[in-house]
């Protein structure tokens, strides 16, 4: 559990009813009775017609979800200031932004990139020994023409690996319409928010290197194990409001 923001329990299965409605078959005493098939017949023509009015009025209801106006003019990520993360971990390397690439299309827009942080000092001499680096991920999708919600709920315990049955899953309140920290098996973190036809991501993970004399050096030595990323929880949400304010218009 986190302090802020506090974390829930799982989401709640999504209920689905079906409202049956019957036309009433009494008619008014001393009435002719008219044919089924005229009624019905008229009633499809009468349906057709305001259907078609309609149509002409208000066009194809192809407008696709609500992006809330979320809008990509330009690559976030060099911007991007990750400003609680880099206090609680490291400063981001401002001069590198890796895999950074962009996607216009008519029915999706989207964004990732990876942004390392500066890399924990290693061994007593300088510049040798192991040493522990963070990688940061981005990725933002504005869909355009479908809903990207049942495919937000499908993906809930898949990671970059793939299908993870290990992975812990916790919901994040008050972010977006729907939100959740993933965490791996192998420790790596990810936080997804929903809202309306956009969905973003922020990931944490670790990794160590050891740079030696030579690729011959005699004795290595275990290294550092990857740090528990769970302490970063409260700071990923707060740059995950940060990425979410920069593309709000």
């Amino acid at each position: 559990m986190i302090s802020e923001p506090e974390m829930a329990g799982e989401f709640d299965p999504v209920e689905t009813r079906e409202v049956m409605g019957g036309f009433d078959r009494e008619q008014a005493g001393g009435r002719r009775r008219r044919r089924p098939w005229l009624w019905a017949l008229g009633g499809a023509v009468t349906a057709s017609a305001l259907w078609g009015a309609a149509l002409f009025l208000h066009g194809p209801n192809d407008r696709g979800p609500d992006t809330h106006g979320y809008r990509m003019d330009r690559n976030p990520c060099p911007s991007l200031r990750l400003k609680s993360i880099g206090a609680a971990i490291a400063p981001r390397e401002r001069t590198t932004v890796a895999d950074s690439a962009m996607l216009h299309h008519a029915v999706l827009d989207q964004t990732q990139c990876f942004i390392p942080l500066r890399s924990r000092a290693p061994g007593e001499r300088a510049g040798k020994g192991w040493s522990l680096h963070h990688t940061v991920g981005i990725r933002v999708e504005l869909h355009k023409r479908t809903d990207p919600a049942p495919e937000f709920e499908a993906r809930r315990q898949v990671t970059d690996l793939g299908f993870d049955p290990e992975a812990k899953l916790e919901t994040v309140p008050d972010l977006g319409d729907k939100a959740y920290l993933l965490t791996g098996s192998d420790g790596n973190a990810e936080l997804r928010v929903l809202e309306g036809g956009a969905v973003f991501s922020l990931s944490l993970s670790s990794f160590t290197q050891y740079l030696g004399d030579s690729e011959g050096e005699a004795t290595v030595g275990d290294g550092p194990e990857n740090t528990d990323l769970s302490p970063y929880q409260s700071a990923m949400i707060s740059d995950m409001r940060d990425l979410m304010s920069s593309l709000k218009h």
